[in-house]
């Protein structure tokens, strides 16, 4: 476990070419972006650099190397995709963004030699990943932090330092595993127990919006809710973007286009109908609502946070930036403009609590 930018991936990565000549294995990262973009760019720029590949197959993604090692590529967005082969070690990375039964089914192919599993992640709370390395003898714990890779430009952990509260530093920085904040609304472990990677019809679809009120390139909130023919809500993407009021506005209407949504509700605290005219002067950009946040961030999410906790509010598939702000904002601190811009979504949807549940229409 280790902080951002301090050497996993490649510790990972070194550790599949000291497996054993003629072993079997599987290198998995959480989506096929990540596998393409981070884990399997590292691996095959040391295994180039070793001169160690005999064949690389990019259309079925395994890789032969010359002393007879096959390595197979995969990403566990469908965990159940993962089953069929034997394998001799397998290999994870970023493994808390994954479903905890992505390393139940893995475990289940290792039934050759040597018999090795390994992971590395940054930690995303006391999930599943943060149980398992704590549960016995079979599992060893190494940590790692950014500040300890030396190879790393020097102003790289300052910048992070300026950007995370001390809180997520710990996490992002330091690589330790946190417990939920007291006082926030959501739970790792709740988020976890009701994420899913399959969605139902939508019924409508949402963008909100929670603009930036500085013109330098602070964070914008840009996050895609959708409601199902089932009634509940379904956070379908997080798209938040650092820039200008034209970069942050382009994205916004690029969201409404893929996802085909009915509109995009924009928080009109700052700006007020400049946000609109913004937003509207993107080609293709639909009429924008304004919704004036007049009651505190906690008080607006808190119906929303009580669907989750029933059962009938859900990630689809992992959004980490986005969750970190839901476990972690108490009310104090840096605005969570993640968390902002999925209530204002998830408000204009009108997702509802059933009517036996009391407090809520």
């Amino acid at each position: 476990m280790g902080g951002v930018g301090s050497g996993k991936t490649r510790a990972g990565c070194v550790e599949v070419l000291r497996q054993p000549a003629r072993s079997v294995g599987m290198v998995i990262a959480p989506t096929y972006p990540m596998l393409r973009d981070a884990t399997l760019r590292t691996f095959l720029d040391l295994a180039r650099r070793g001169k160690v590949i005999k064949s690389w197959g990019k259309v079925d993604g395994i890789c032969e190397l010359t002393d007879g090692k096959v390595i197979m590529f995969r990403s566990a967005d469908d965990p159940d995709r993962l089953r069929g082969p034997n394998l001799g070690w397998f290999y994870m990375d970023e493994a808390a963004m994954m479903d905890a039964e992505a390393w139940t089914v893995m475990i289940g192919r290792l039934r050759l030699a040597p018999g090795r599993a390994w992971a590395t992640s940054t930690p995303r709370g006391m999930n599943w990943l943060a149980k398992l390395v704590t549960s016995g003898p079979d599992y060893q714990l190494i940590t790692s932090s950014t500040r300890e890779n030396r190879y790393l430009p020097p102003e790289f952990v300052a910048t992070l330092e300026r950007t995370y509260t001390s809180r997520m530093a710990r996490q992002e920085i330091d690589g330790l595993f946190l417990d939920d904040v007291p006082g926030a609304l959501w739970k790792r472990s709740q988020i976890d127990q009701y994420r899913v990677s399959r969605v139902p019809e939508m019924i409508g679809i949402t963008v909100g919006v929670d603009p930036t009120g500085s013109a330098t390139g602070d964070a914008c909130g840009i996050v895609v809710v959708g409601k199902g023919v089932d009634g509940h809500g379904y956070v379908l993407e997080d798209a938040t973007v650092n820039g200008s009021p034209a970069k942050w506005a382009s994205a916004a209407v690029a969201c409404y286009s893929k996802w085909q949504a009915s509109r995009i509700v924009a928080e009109a605290n700052y700006g007020g109908e400049m946000v609109a005219h913004t937003l509207q002067m993107i080609p293709g950009a639909p009429y924008v609502q304004l919704v004036h946040a007049s009651r505190g961030k906690l008080v607006r999410a808190d119906p929303i946070a009580a669907l989750s906790e029933r059962g009938r509010f859900h990630m689809v598939g992992n959004h980490p930036d986005l969750e970190d702000e839901l476990v972690s904002y108490d009310g104090t601190g840096k605005s969570p403009n993640r968390l902002d811009a999925m209530v204002f979504a998830a408000v204009d949807l009108k997702l509802h609590i059933p009517s036996d549940s009391p407090g809520f229409a």
